[in-house]
């Protein structure tokens, strides 16, 4: 069995980002372990004044063929892999003069770096896929019962405390967490090798998507349960989250969150972000059933809540700019679950505080997508480009043009209605939503259903507009519409039955626009 605390006597230092590598490698020397070292590493540790034996030297053998042949070599991985309770192992330590070696210090080659940059050619990614380096991390993982391996700038901090108080030594628990740690690092590098690779043929010509997906995601949280209290769940997150994506948040205050806050307060804020003003959006159960927009938070938060005030209740409530005290009052006067903004004055957050269950997270704001929509289906994933449409160019295909006001009130109607599960209608007016129909089977109730959830908020519909984030395959549809006072219409057109659906527009008066994109979201 391996000893819980080794001391460390050697270390082999190699990596590629060099930050704070010379300051770890002076604790290592003020402990009295021997540092191995290779090409510019070595070069960087000897120019700092530190003792340092460059491996060529250490193996007799130098580097070669611009240093793709430089650790591969027994005098290394022998002095790595060697289990030191095997006697056989230690014999052949001794007889061929190979000294153990306790500690690795690697991080690789920049693949990732290097295929970011525009216009990287196969070969430069190619020469970037290192080697060695993942041979002796692996290496040394898989020995942690005897090495110690560090892959992570991070780590060389924490470890200096730990070998401050242990003398130069490292026990069996940060052996092996450095492990994991290391194996994850590796399949993470080799993943995504293969995911740059098997998106391009031999030529470097680049394919839709990856013939392997490699996904790594780390466990940021465990959650309370799942959708329902007898699943339980986990909350993971990308490595690298697109900028203002809800994976980056910070929780404030408030309970922990749960499965279904995640989950609804990232359909509120992918909403509220995509706003140029100052916006609200309150969702309930995965949909929007307020959105508004106005000069300040605390209004657009009150026009939001007027949509659905019933489903208001314990919803989730996103907003794009900073939430003052006066916002947060009006807030904290309903019951909410979940409350999203880029950031809180400090009254609001007394307000809050005055609120312990109300969770109040922060998001730095910012409109990058998600490089991938997935959707897990039995014993598979669904993949596609993220839809980052928004209404650029719109085709008016009535006699009546819109107003500036109405097409501004469109715009916005369809900007939310991307965000509303399918079957989606959604009917505005001056900046706010009306009425929300959503997730129907089909068109024609998920347009009576929002007519009918304005008409329970005591909301007129008369001179409002409608949203439809798909074609109209009747005109049944765009009679309820004009029927509950609507006066335009937003589509995106396609159908078998357009001219019929456009001839129904002008028969009632209706000026009606297509985008020539629909916005599906199941």
């Amino acid at each position: 069995m391996p000893q819980t605390l080794i001391p460390i006597r050697r270390a082999l230092l190699s990596v590629s980002d060099k930050q704070g590598i010379v300051e770890f490698a002076k604790v290592l020397a003020s402990h009295g372990i021997e540092l191995l070292s290779t090409g510019g590493t070595a070069k960087l540790l000897a120019q700092s004044g530190l003792p340092v034996i460059e491996v060529g030297d250490y193996t007799g053998f130098p580097e070669m063929m611009d240093g793709r042949v430089k650790t591969l070599h027994p005098k290394v991985h022998g002095g790595i892999l060697a289990r030191r309770d095997i006697p056989e192992h230690v014999r052949a330590m001794q007889s061929h003069h190979i000294p153990p070696i306790d500690m690795v210090v690697v991080n690789l080659y920049p693949f990732e770096a290097t295929v970011s940059k525009p216009g990287c050619m196969m070969d430069d990614a190619i020469e970037n896929i290192d080697i060695g380096g993942p041979t002796m991390v692996r290496a040394a993982a898989k020995n942690h019962a005897f090495v110690s391996i560090v892959t992570d700038p991070a780590d060389y901090a924490p470890l200096a405390k730990k070998l401050a108080l242990t003398r130069g030594a490292l026990d069996l628990a940060d052996r092996y967490a450095l492990a994991v740690k290391a194996f994850s690092h590796t399949a993470e590098y080799d993943g995504m090798i293969s995911s740059w690779l098997t998106a391009r043929n031999e030529k470097g010509a680049v394919r839709p998507f990856p013939g392997k997906l490699n996904l790594q995601f780390t466990l940021a949280q465990t959650l309370r349960y799942g959708e329902n209290p007898h699943q339980s769940a986990a909350f993971y997150v990308e490595r690298d989250p697109a900028k203002g994506t809800l994976a980056r948040f910070r929780q404030l205050s408030g309970k922990e969150l749960s499965y279904n806050n995640i989950a609804d307060a990232d359909a509120a804020w992918e909403c509220c972000r995509s706003f140029d003003v100052p916006a609200c959006v309150i969702v309930k159960h995965a949909n929007p059933c307020g959105v508004a927009i106005a000069t300040t938070t605390a209004e657009a938060y009150k026009r939001a809540f007027l949509t659905d005030p019933t489903s208001a209740f314990g919803g989730i409530i996103a907003f794009n700019r900073s939430v003052d005290a006066g916002t947060a009052e009006e807030v904290a006067k309903q019951f909410v679950e979940v409350v999203l903004a880029p950031a809180y004055d400090a009254g609001a957050m007394e307000v809050f505080r005055t609120k312990p269950n109300v969770r109040v997270l922060t998001i730095d704001l910012a409109r990058d997508q998600n490089r991938l929509d997935m959707k897990r289906v039995g014993g598979g994933l669904l993949v596609q480009s993220p839809d980052d449409f928004d209404v650029a160019q719109l085709k008016v295909v009535t006699k009546r043009k819109p107003t500036q006001a109405e097409m501004n009130d469109l715009i916005f109607a369809f900007r939310v209605a991307k965000f509303v599960k399918s079957n989606a209608i959604v009917f505005c007016g001056q900046g706010m939503t009306l009425g929300v129909g959503a997730g129907q089977m089909s068109r024609v109730d998920s347009t009576r259903i929002a007519a009918i959830k304005a008409k329970n908020a005591g909301l007129s519909l008369a001179g409002s507009v409608a949203a439809s984030d798909a074609f109209f395959p009747f005109r049944d549809g765009l009679d309820v519409i004009a029927n509950a006072g609507a006066k335009a219409v937003i589509q995106p057109g396609g159908s078998m039955r357009d001219e019929e659906v456009f001839a129904a527009a002008d028969e009632h008066g209706l000026a009606m626009v297509v985008t020539g994109m629909r916005h599906f979201r199941h």
